[in-house]
């Protein structure tokens, strides 16, 4: 019977089946002064289980989870997902009055964190009736069970597994950068797909995996995930922004890591870089938003050794599309094809496919998420007939190459053409001196009929030590893009708005910051 198959169980499939096979191999490291081999984690994760159980967690008990050091949010994750309670996710970073209510929105009623967020926690414990279990990472708190010392007398042995296939693993949240974040559904079944991300990726017995502090949320079935699937060590740090990068790559040798294109443009905007050691790094996968060839040229000069990687998923499908950026196995604006089980296809208004025109990004595959939880309408808007459409543009080529255009909502209307922000920005970026560049539109008649009509509003970061004229960037712009693609102001701006990834470097750009910013200033 497959629900009994210990295989399909997240955490046994990819952390014990390790324990099993390389006991003695080194799982992860933490912040440089701490060390443990798989068959440590795994023993030490089964006594947290075990901790977990005797507190009254069961299979199905929905948990809140606020942790923000990365090595605790790996043990207690890998411990529920054992005995099948359901990881609800939560990102510190949120206000404590978003984190209360979706707490409260996805009926979990036990609380586990850890002693970073005790403020946080007691602003909102009082508003968290239906929380009846408040379990707390660090010693002893009032009214609150301390996990330590419940796992320190704890079995090593292996927990009675509660969650299997089909069964929902973790609530993985979206950016929430309108109304209040939705909770993605994951399955077993749709992490370990997730998980076989470095199976399309060179590696051997001897690579290292490096991140940082956004494990929680789909960080964690990202990247923690796919490097305990695949046998790797893993580099826990709780600052994974340049300046630390740049000391961590040198000191533990690492080869693997995945990040956004944005947090290239810091490190290799300023000259810290230049004396690093970065010959370990092997493979470079970034993703997340759109990787510009000019930028892409950058990391390949600066680590020629390393072999570039482009990805392209969402929280609901994860890891879709896969591609190599450097060997000329692709048009290099291509995010690539669909990985080996998964499917993408673009379809125009009608809902059929389309090949060689601009349509909705549809992916299907394993990976896909179970719904959106508690909201079925709109899980129904995006899961059409096996396919999650998530509102992103696209265009594929004959030979099923993916080319990302965008969302929907970002794309630029001007002169009666569209364009999508990321063609601007990859000739703002061509420009001496221009570090990072963010286009955004802003409506050219806000008050009148021909409100969608826009005018383009560009800002750019200057590098280090350059110094630039947004009317001189402007005039570089029209000598190369067509008249609807240049930009109507050009704003010079120390930095521009990114999410918060927790990790100490930027997150996702985010154009409409950079329109509510300056859009003033546009004329």
């Amino acid at each position: 019977m497959a629900r009994e198959n210990p295989f399909t169980n997240y955490a046994y499939a990819i952390l014990t089946a390790n324990a099993l096979r390389t006991p003695d191999k080194v799982a992860l490291t933490y912040c440089g002064d701490q060390s443990l081999t798989y068959d440590e984690l795994n023993r030490k994760v089964n006594r947290v289980a075990h901790a977990l159980l005797a507190a009254g967690v069961a299979p199905g008990t929905r948990v809140a989870s606020l942790m923000n050091e990365t090595l605790h949010v790996a043990e207690v994750y890998l411990a529920q997902m054992k005995i099948g309670s359901t990881v609800a996710a939560l990102n510190p970073y949120w206000p404590a009055d978003t984190l209360r209510q979706v707490v409260e929105r996805s009926e979990c009623t036990a609380f586990v964190y850890d002693a970073t967020v005790d403020d946080l926690v007691a602003a909102i414990r009082p508003a968290l009736p239906n929380v009846k279990l408040w379990l707390r990472v660090g010693g002893a708190a009032d009214g609150t069970a301390d996990l330590d010392a419940l796992a320190a007398g704890a079995s090593e042995a292996e927990p009675p597994l509660g969650g299997f296939g089909n069964d929902v693993l973790a609530l993985f949240y979206t950016s929430g950068t309108t109304g209040l974040p939705k909770a993605v559904m994951h399955t077993h079944f749709s992490s370990l797909a997730t998980a076989q991300i470095w199976l399309d990726v060179d590696r051997d017995q001897d690579s290292v995996m490096g991140t940082g502090a956004i494990i929680w949320g789909i960080g964690f079935p990202a990247l923690v995930g796919p490097a305990f699937y695949a046998g790797m060590t893993l580099v826990l740090e709780q600052d994974w922004g340049p300046a630390n990068f740049l000391k961590v790559v040198p000191r533990e040798r690492v080869t693997h890591v995945s990040l956004i294109p944005s947090f290239f443009s810091a490190l290799l905007g300023s000259d810290d870089h230049q004396d690093a050691d970065l010959s370990s790094l092997k493979a470079i996968v970034l993703g997340g938003e759109p990787l510009l060839p000019g930028l892409r040229e950058r990391i390949a000069k600066r680590m020629p050794d390393a072999a570039i990687y482009s990805y392209y998923g969402q929280t609901e499908a994860p890891y879709t599309c896969f591609g190599r950026q450097d060997d000329g196995s692709q048009d290099i604006a291509s995010v690539g094809r669909a990985r080996m089980s998964c499917a993408v296809r673009v379809t125009g208004p009608d809902g059929s496919r389309v090949v060689g025109e601009v349509g909705e990004i549809n992916l299907s595959g394993p990976n896909v998420m179970a719904g959106y939880d508690g909201l079925p309408g709109k899980t129904a808007d995006v899961l059409r007939d096996g396919w999650y459409v998530g509102g992103d543009l696209g265009r594929m080529d004959g030979d099923g190459f993916l080319f990302v255009l965008g969302r929907r909502e970002d794309s630029l209307l001007k002169d009666g053409r569209w364009s999508q922000p990321a063609q601007i920005e990859e000739a703002a970026i061509e420009v001496e001196g221009v570090a990072e560049a963010g286009a955004a539109g802003v409506p050219a008649h806000p008050e009148g009929q021909d409100a969608v009509e826009q005018k383009i509003l560009l800002a750019v970061v200057p590098r280090s030590g350059a110094s630039l004229d947004g009317d001189a960037v402007k005039a570089a712009l029209a000598a190369r893009l067509p008249a609807h693609q240049v930009p109507d102001t050009v704003v010079v701006a120390g930095g521009l708005p990114h999410t918060q990834d927790a990790s100490g470097g930027p997150g996702k750009l985010l154009r409409r910051g950079i329109r509510d910013l300056y859009a003033d200033r546009v004329h």
